[in-house]
């Protein structure tokens, strides 16, 4: 899938203001069960590139993130062929950067973070002229984790070049950084395929290290759908 949409950053470790601008995105999704087993894999790798500018229009950012997510899903149908729930856990790794194009002592700022995240889904099956499209919603909240940040008033020389550690692994949580991803999407049959357009809303926040940092991200989502069926051969 292929995303393109509105991104808003904030980091002030390297800037107090805010910077808008546009983030594109590709997503693997893949999803593996076995027909007999209640429990799915869901495996997520994520890779953006976004360009931002501030209010004066004389300063901008570059961010640049590679996400990947790992977790495992409880699957029940409440209705048969038309509801499917799940309900389940991830890990997920993030890892980026965000380079400000006016720093001259600092400027970039290195993301890295590990979470625990619950996520949920839902998807509900509609009949339309005899064509089946798919109605799906899935939502995940990291949980707890940790996160690398260097501290207020700490450059990246005084941590890797002398040594000096200064709580820059930091543990996470709701309450220190609230995020959010959600995305809704449709699938329908197009030309003998199956295709997806929908809404992604990716939200991370943080409150570290006496530092504010925020990349808020609203985007279009199109894709393609592809099913693969294993048989095992005894």
């Amino acid at each position: 899938m292929i995303s393109l949409g509105a991104i808003d950053i904030l980091d002030t470790y390297l800037s107090p203001e805010k910077y808008t601008g546009t983030e594109l995105r590709y997503i693997s999704h893949t999803i593996r069960r076995h027909d007999e087993r209640k429990w799915s894999q869901m495996i997520v790798h994520q890779g953006s590139i976004a360009q931002a500018g501030n209010r004066s229009g004389i300063g901008s950012e570059i961010a640049g993130r590679y996400q990947f997510s790992y977790g495992w899903h409880l699957n029940w149908q409440p209705i048969a062929d038309r509801l499917q729930l799940k309900a389940g856990g991830m890990i997920d790794a993030d890892l980026g950067f965000i380079y400000n194009t006016r720093n001259g002592n600092n400027p970039a700022q290195a993301l890295a973070a590990l979470n625990l995240t619950p996520s949920v889904a839902a998807c509900y099956r509609l009949m339309i002229k005899r064509r089946a499209i798919d109605v799906s919603l899935e939502a995940e909240i990291p949980l707890i984790g940790l996160r690398f940040s260097p501290n207020y008033g700490q450059s990246y020389y005084e941590l890797f070049a002398k040594g000096n550690y200064d709580h820059n692994i930091v543990p996470t949580f709701i309450g220190n950084a609230p995020s959010m991803r959600h995305l809704l999407a449709v699938d329908f049959p197009l030309l003998g395929g199956t295709c997806r357009i929908g809404y992604l809303g990716d939200f991370r926040q943080t409150n570290i290290n006496h530092l504010k940092s925020h990349i808020y991200t609203h985007a279009v989502v199109i894709g393609v759908v592809k099913k693969f069926k294993f048989i095992k051969i005894r």
